[in-house]
């Protein structure tokens, strides 16, 4: 194996074949500053990945009291030392020159440098009249996925029996919401049921919307490893788009957006046809197989492939994959989470494993994955729209539970309705019922949908807006007051991955300036505000990282994220460890459900289900009657049309997505050198024939316009679905001289100008999938070429001759074989 190559390249590096059962060879990853050598690193820093959701394991290299470049951790069970190019360069933005080191606020019209005392000031003078003149209805609280697990615990505590808000969401709304909603539907609580370990054993993975090559290249390499060895697994891909899983696929079926759920009805239809279910696991841990049995009755192949525009001959050799397979692993993503009833398909997902009785051992599994590094942590925590510890806020004792682990009255936790979602809690501040809205480490005026409308509502004069975050980002630059927060390396806490994997990640050098950690501005926040519990001490009791770990794991205990078992020196120097880690379970837990179905009875359940068509809640008296027995519920779900559609005006499907270069909106990964030139602007994917039909090519500038808004970008002719466009989401303006939207009398380049005010009923995610659009021809390319990776699922089609996409030696890392280290877990 080359011991040095360039990842942005070769963005997964060598490989490292194995069989079968074996275990993952350990590779370690390396990449330093230009000039600096390993000898030179004066200390390694523990730490794991802050910009995706696998949660890598990597040490931070210091030198001279800066970051000066990362390693993957050999011995963890995550990465086995391997890091994606996100990992591997991303520590750079930290030191950018346009950090954020002092907080600001807005007078007369300008935001200017004020001390923390003032800024805090008016935070607290802002929270105290809404409260006395308005109530608690009046703030909210919008938070991310890349803070830790000590920071969420902190904001629930305060949002929820400090203020007594129910307006506590996360922007893990866009990319997790459908995961946490279609395991609580299926199992009655949240919680991944299977493991990573689960590639090493599985005969077939099956990835439904899930580009993992890009979303989680880390466990693409590994997947990629156990193709290359012996007795490799069979892949199906679900995906309109070539992506690089669907060029390794034995199966790719590219549906048309917005029809997942008629592919998935006809898969179990089939299977069930064909008499490949699992009858002792369904009678012994299920619940609705004979409602399934009749919503599907009629969904054959053929029926589906009118819908989903796929032969009906490949959706049966599908079928016939699944149903085949002695050990099947399915992971889902946003293909299914931010498209056209997000939870009913995700949830058939979920159902094709419960009547295949495909759970609870090595390589049968299913990971209902995460978009962002810490989602996992908002749900747990409840500041994503649960209560803490997957509690039901239906549950009065659940709630009265939780009330005396934070020594409150019942009453004072908000649980008369569910929490509210993050577009319900954006049309309250549109209203005017929400006057001061705390956004923390996330960027709505990018990320959200038809973005004219956010912005009209962030720039409101009733609504006093606080952002907190690393730089001035369009969010911050609408906002009144911005709180510089210090980041990842700069601050201790924990977080947990997608399969439930927690890590420490350690403080390895000073924040800039004046930034502080977001526990810090959260518990001056508490403080200021005088927040008591019901004997008059102090709500948010703790001072520190460890001991507000502490405090969390009193929250957790008993409940299915049970973290009694973890302390910061277990976590520190060896590898993340799965919860629920408890007495019973010291060593944390791989898989849930090895043992039946454990947390569906109705005395515990997180949830008692909801409607898959129109989101309705039921009843406890509902659930009851239903699985009294606290079994896996099997919910079938009917096919829909989506709510927008092709039509004369408009005769494209737009789809958005991420690349395999950029996180979130690019704050981070756009001041990152390497990354950002793989990457460096926006553009148009589209069909080779609707290319033909259309007569365009390669790097034309083109306009894609939807009813809400329109973009320009470079086009780029891959092997995309016919009919549907395709849109990177990264791009806003802060780089731009418009900083925080289009310039005047220009057309944007953010995707969300384009998407549509729509959500999933159950999960209230939004959809970023299944706009109509129509595309226009600006200018033709006179040899100039889309800025799209090459490397990626933007590839162009064969025989292009584009240049392909390369970081040369600013990107080299060194990546060695370690064959004697032991992975741990």
């Amino acid at each position: 194996m080359d011991p040095s190559t360039d990842r942005i390249a070769h963005p997964w590096g060598g490989r490292t074949p194995y069989a079968p059962h074996e275990p993952w060879p350990v590779r370690v990853d390396t990449h330093l500053a230009d000039g600096v050598r390993t000898g030179e690193v004066q200390r390694w820093v523990q730490a794991a990945s802050l910009l995706h959701s696998d949660g890598d394991a990597m040490d931070i290299a210091v030198k001279d009291d800066r970051i000066v470049g990362v390693r993957g951790r050999a011995g963890d069970r995550v990465n086995h030392g391997r890091l994606g190019p996100k990992d591997l360069f991303g520590w750079q933005a930290n030191a950018s020159p346009d950090r954020l080191t002092r907080p600001l606020i807005r007078r007369q019209g300008r935001l200017v440098e004020v001390d923390w005392p003032t800024a805090m000031g008016a935070v607290v003078a802002q929270s105290k009249e809404l409260l006395d003149e308005q109530g608690p209805g009046s703030i909210g609280f919008y938070t991310s996925g890349q803070l830790f697990l000590e920071e969420y615990y902190t904001l629930a505590v305060m949002a929820r029996a400090g203020i007594g808000t129910n307006h506590l969401d996360g922007n893990t709304r866009l990319c997790t919401a459908t995961a946490g909603e279609a395991l609580k539907q299926s199992f009655g609580c949240d919680g991944q049921p299977g493991t990573y370990d689960d590639i090493d054993h599985a005969d077939v993975i099956a990835l439904f919307g899930h580009n993992i090559a890009e979303t989680q290249p880390v466990q693409w390499m590994r997947m990629l490893d156990r193709l290359a060895g012996t007795e490799p697994p069979r892949l199906l891909c679900v995906d309109p788009r070539p992506t690089p899983v669907a060029r390794a696929a034995s199966i790719h079926l590219a549906p048309r957006s917005g029809t997942n759920v008629a592919l998935l009805n006809a898969l179990l239809h089939e299977i069930i046809r064909t008499g490949r279910t699992d009858p002792a696991f369904i009678a012994a841990h299920t619940v609705g197989y004979e409602e399934l049995t009749e919503n599907v009755k009629d969904c054959t192949p053929a029926w589906a492939s009118s819908i989903c525009d796929v032969p009906a001959a490949r959706i049966g050799e599908a079928a016939e994959l699944v149903g085949s397979a002695e050990r099947l692993l399915s992971t889902v993503l946003q293909g299914v989470y931010q498209s056209h009833q997000a939870t009913a398909a995700a949830v058939q997902i979920n159902n094709l494993h419960l009547i295949r009785g495909m759970l609870g051992r090595p390589g049968a599994g299913v990971l209902q994955m995460n978009g962002q590094p810490t989602a996992q942590n908002t749900r747990e925590c409840g500041a994503n729209g649960d209560l803490p510890g997957f509690r039901n806020w239906e549950n009065d004792e659940h709630v009265a539970d939780l009330a005396e682990v934070w020594n409150v009255e019942p009453g004072s936790i908000p649980h008369y309705a569910p929490p509210t979602p993050a577009m319900q809690m954006f049309r309250y501040a549109e209203q005017g019922s929400i006057r001061m809205l705390w956004i923390s480490g996330t960027n709505p005026a990018v990320s959200l949908p038809e973005l004219s409308r956010m912005r009209s509502i962030l720039a409101q004069d009733r609504l006093f807006v606080v952002t907190q975050d690393l730089f001035l980002t369009e969010t911050a630059q609408l906002a009144d007051v911005v709180l510089p927060a210090a980041t990842w390396g700069e601050k201790t806490g924990t977080f947990t991955n997608a399969d439930r994997t927690v890590h420490l990640s350690d403080k390895a050098v000073e924040p800039p300036g004046d930034s502080r950690p977001d526990l810090d501005i959260f518990l001056d926040y508490a403080a200021r505000m005088g927040f008591r519990d019901k004997d008059g001490g102090p709500l948010v009791h703790w001072a520190d990282p460890e001991s507000a770990f502490e405090a969390w794991k009193h929250c957790s205990a008993g409940r299915p994220c049970d973290y009694t078992g973890l302390t910061y020196r277990q976590l520190r120097g060896s590898t993340g460890i799965q919860w629920p880690c408890n007495e019973q379970a010291p060593n944390g837990t791989a898989r849930l459900y090895t043992h039946g179905i454990t947390w569906a009875h109705p005395d515990v359940c997180e949830s008692y289900g909801k409607d898959l068509i129109t989101g309705a809640a039921d009843s406890v008296v509902e659930y009851r009657s239903l699985n009294p027995d606290g079994k896996a519920t099997i919910r079938p779900g009917e096919y829909l049309p989506p709510h927008e559609v092709p039509s004369e005006d408009y005769p494209f499907q737009l789809t958005t997505g991420r690349t395999l270069y950029h996180f979130h909106t690019r704050t981070k990964t756009g001041r990152v050198p390497q990354l950002n030139a793989a990457a460096p602007e926006v553009w148009v994917e589209i069909s080779a024939n609707d290319a033909v039909e259309l007569r365009l090519d390669e790097g034309d500038l083109v306009e894609v316009a939807t009813p809400r808004g329109a973009i320009r970008g470079r086009l780029r002719v891959t092997g995309i679905r016919p009919g549907l466009l395709f849109v990177p989401f990264h791009y806003g303006y802060w780089d731009t001289p418009g900083g925080y939207r289009p310039e005047a009398d220009t057309t944007g380049r953010a995707a969300n100008e384009t998407t549509i005010t729509d959500w999933d009923p159950v999960s209230k995610q939004p959809v970023f999938k299944t706009a109509a659009a129509k595309l226009t021809c600006i200018e033709s390319s006179d040899g100039r070429v889309s800025p799209a990776p090459t490397t990626t699922a933007s590839a162009p089609v064969e025989g292009s001759h584009l240049p392909p996409t390369s970081g040369g030696v600013p990107a080299h890392s060194t990546q060695e074989v370690d064959r004697e280290t032991e992975v741990n877990g």
